[in-house]
């Protein structure tokens, strides 16, 4: 079997809408051959935006299935059933599938697939703008220019991060659920900022360069989140007041309550 790389590999992408184009974006960064790469999308106008775009060519999947290297799923959840029954017959062997459904098992590919290479990918929204972080999942097919192809691509797009599978669920709850709470508590500051009379312009100014401003420390910085939290906490001074509102009601608890919710949601999609 031939070893791939980023720049060799023939490389199918079923799915091409917001997150399809992000990664896309990232495999054309990460050194991918634009004429290497065939991609199935169901509207036409779509299928010509994506073609003019990036210099990519429409395929169908079962022809993707047959020549790709790496076939990339990345569709909705629900439609992975009959996505496996067209591509099954025409996988090509030793082909590395890549899937980036939420819920969906390995076991579940591996099933409806005949037991190829499978890595189950979990990325996240600021993956659109390059700074993504993806949880990754090997099967014992995955070979090592596999495992390197989705490692070398994924940089290109943010950071990943290798767990076993057991853990998707849980990782998913933290880094795919979890910009979604953080523009929820953006949310709530800037209305927190309202109520007390600032215009909603000022808030959202406010807020933004705030926790743009904070999340730069924690990455920088290299010191821990309780660290920053007691830097910037003086002894029964207004940052201490505020805290010690969210500690009376258990912000602790809440967090790890909805972090858990949405873990049992993955495993219920699988």
């Amino acid at each position: 079997m031939n070893q791939i790389d980023i720049k060799s590999a023939q490389i199918g992408l079923i799915g091409v809408g917001n997150m399809g184009e992000a990664l896309l974006v990232a495999l054309l960064k990460a050194g991918s051959d634009a004429g290497r790469i065939k991609f199935a999308v169901r509207r036409e106008e779509r299928s010509v935006q994506i073609a003019e775009r990036y210099g990519i060519t429409a395929a169908s999947i079962q022809e993707m299935a047959a020549t790709s290297d790496v076939l990339m799923i990345i569709v909705k959840p629900q439609d992975l059933e009959s996505i496996m029954q067209s591509v099954a017959p025409t996988l090509k062997a030793g082909a590395l599938v890549i899937s980036f459904l939420a819920g969906k098992k390995i076991a579940t590919l591996e099933a409806g697939l005949g037991q190829p290479a499978v890595a189950r990918v979990m990325p996240n929204t600021p993956t659109l703008l390059g700074v993504g972080m993806a949880i990754v999942s090997f099967n014992k097919m995955v070979q090592p220019d596999q495992r390197s192809f989705v490692n070398d691509f994924l940089a290109a797009a943010g950071k990943s991060i290798e767990v076993e599978e057991t853990l998707q669920d849980a990782a998913a709850a933290t880094s795919g659920s979890g910009p979604a709470y953080f523009f929820a508590f953006v949310e709530a500051m800037i209305a927190g900022a309202i109520e007390m009379g600032i215009d909603s312009t000022t808030a959202t100014t406010l807020v933004t360069q705030t926790i743009l401003g904070a999340a730069k420390m924690l990455d920088e910085t290299g010191k821990s989140a309780a660290t920053l939290r007691e830097n910037v906490t003086s002894p029964k001074g207004m940052t201490y007041e505020g805290l010690k509102v969210f500690e009376e009601g258990d912000l602790d608890g809440l967090v790890a309550r909805a972090m858990n919710a949405a873990a049992a949601r993955s495993r219920a999609m699988a």
